[in-house]
């Protein structure tokens, strides 16, 4: 069974900008789409960013121009690089390979990595 294990969450002021990791254990990534999700508190588990198995991304509105997704296959991860981050923003962040169409998560979920934007 695929892990998935995130990082590089944190609490970050209002602008500033963090950079997710998500590593999994098996090449999970390279050969299917893949996503960054995010839950709020008292809010369903949301996509932010996905990434296709050759390269095409796909963002939620409230991220556009703000969020990158990249992906390293032969290091098994993904990325999600943020900028100009936002207190909307705060939520815990997961990663998944995911089937299209509706970015429908494949693996179970890991255990996320916590955003808090905040001043």
């Amino acid at each position: 069974q695929v892990q998935l294990v995130e990082s590089g969450g944190g609490l970050v002021q209002p602008g500033g900008s963090l950079r997710l990791s998500c590593a999994a254990s098996g090449s999970i990534f390279s050969i299917n789409a893949s996503g960054w999700y995010r839950q709020a508190p008292g809010k369903q588990r949301e996509l932010v960013a996905g990434i296709t198995s050759v390269g095409s991304t796909n963002y939620a509105e409230s991220v556009k121009g703000r969020f990158t997704i990249s992906r390293d296959n032969a290091k098994n991860t993904v990325y999600l690089q943020m900028n100009s981050l936002k207190p909307e923003d705060t939520a815990v962040y997961y990663c998944n390979a995911a089937r299209r169409p509706g970015w429908v998560a494949i693996n179970p979920w890991g255990q996320g990595t916590q955003v808090t934007v905040s001043s």
